[in-house]
């Protein structure tokens, strides 16, 4: 009974010393654990996490039964864990910054890039010519694979491939992808509207065990580049001219002109406007102080 009432005591000397701050601090910690959670599910990271856990308790069994070797060996390998960590998970490391970094209200308040008028016009008329591109690609069974940068910078594929820098056309993304010319056997990266480069390699897909059989190399690159960024990646398949869109490692089939114009000026244009509205909308304390002036 003793007990019983050491530990309530105990547990309200806690709860009275508890201040908002507590509350906001475990509130942080918890979202940053489930992020963490969330970033390992379903990857590599997932099994190395298994590997740890049982590394821990393969050193808690060997202090309780006296396994001093065992208990030597699993230590020492603790003591460089952190940067073993830091090697081990560098792919998800890097996925989990770069998704940290893919703002553009950093750049828009520092004054740099073109102006969001601009970049819609340049974006409709490239989403334009890329619907009309594939259309005409997919009814001659031609292949094709087009990557539309995002937040995500993709210099490390730009750099694998040809600088072309052109105002994208079905001329253009016509004579790219014809079968006979040197650029074909590639991606083409855009970047604000623009053909950036072509004959660019992607990285391939994390569980490319997972990735459907039927799916030729094309739609393997798309779903890896879709995985290592937030790309809007279009492919035509030469096999059946069928049109799909990877994003976020997800593949979706059969779009037609309309469909496919949908998505891009939803992915390209709306979210990105909608983002921005969002960054620079005034504070009620901005609001007050505008109304004063008046």
């Amino acid at each position: 009974m003793s007990l019983l009432l050491d530990v309530t005591d105990s547990i309200l000397n806690v709860l009275n010393t508890v201040t908002v701050v507590d509350f906001v601090d475990i509130a942080i910690l918890s979202y940053l654990v489930y992020l963490l959670i969330k970033l390992v599910r379903e990857t590599r990271a997932g099994q190395l996490v298994k590997g740890i856990v049982l590394l821990g308790l393969g050193y808690f069994i060997s202090s309780i039964v006296g396994l001093k070797s065992l208990k030597y060996i699993i230590s020492t390998a603790f003591d460089i864990g952190l940067i073993a960590i830091i090697i081990l998970f560098q792919p998800e490391l890097r996925r989990a910054l770069e998704k940290v970094g893919r703002t553009r209200f950093g750049l828009n308040l520092l004054g740099f890039g073109e102006s969001q008028d601009e970049l819609t016009e340049k974006w409709s008329n490239a989403i334009q010519s890329i619907c009309d591109s594939c259309v005409e690609l997919s009814a001659t069974c031609t292949g094709a694979l087009i990557v539309v940068e995002r937040q995500t910078k993709l210099g490390e594929q730009i750099e694998t491939g040809t600088i072309l820098n052109a105002l994208p056309s079905k001329e253009i993304f016509g004579n790219i992808f014809y079968p006979k010319t040197p650029l074909h056997d590639g991606a083409v990266i855009m970047r604000d509207g623009i053909i950036l480069a072509a004959a660019c390699f992607l990285p391939k897909p994390q569980k490319e065990e997972l990735v459907n059989k039927k799916l030729g190399s094309r739609h393997r690159a798309a779903i890896g580049m879709s995985e290592n960024s937030d790309a809007v990646v279009i492919v035509v398949s030469e096999e059946t001219g069928q049109i799909s869109v990877a994003m976020d490692g997800v593949l979706t089939r059969d779009y037609t002109h309309e469909k496919l114009k949908k998505l891009l000026t939803q992915e390209l244009i709306s979210k990105n406007q909608d983002s921005i509205i969002k960054n620079t909308k005034k504070t009620p304390v901005e609001r007050l102080l505008k109304r004063r002036k008046k």
